[in-house]
C-alpha cells in the first residue's frame, strides 16, 4: 500500500527553487534526480502490486532512493548557500 508522495519537491519544498535551477543547469543533478524519480515510481508500483518484486528488491530500491535523496540534498544545500552568499 503506497503511503505518500515521495517526489523530491514534495519531500524538500524549501528547496523548490534550487531543484528547478539545478535540473536546468547541472547534468549530474539531473541524472540523479531522474534516477530518484524512476526508483520512486518503481517503489510505488511495487506497493500498489502493479509490479511483482521480492521484499528484498523493494528494500534495495528504497535504500538506493534514500542514498540518492541524501546526495541530492547535499547538492541542494550547497546551491542554496551559494545563492544566499551571492
Amino acid at each position: 500500500m503506497p503511503i505518500e508522495n515521495h517526489s523530491l519537491v514534495n519531500e524538500l519544498p524549501e528547496y523548490k527553487e534550487q531543484i528547478h535551477e539545478l535540473k536546468m543547469h547541472d547534468a549530474h543533478f539531473r541524472r540523479l534526480f531522474d534516477e530518484y524519480h524512476f526508483l520512486t515510481n518503481e517503489i510505488e508500483n511495487i506497493e500498489k502490486e502493479i509490479v511483482l518484486a521480492s521484499t528484498l528488491e523493494e528494500e534495495e530500491f528504497k535504500k538506493r532512493r534514500l542514498h540518492l535523496k541524501d546526495s541530492l540534498l547535499d547538492m541542494l544545500r550547497k546551491a542554496k548557500a551559494e545563492q544566499e552568499t551571492a
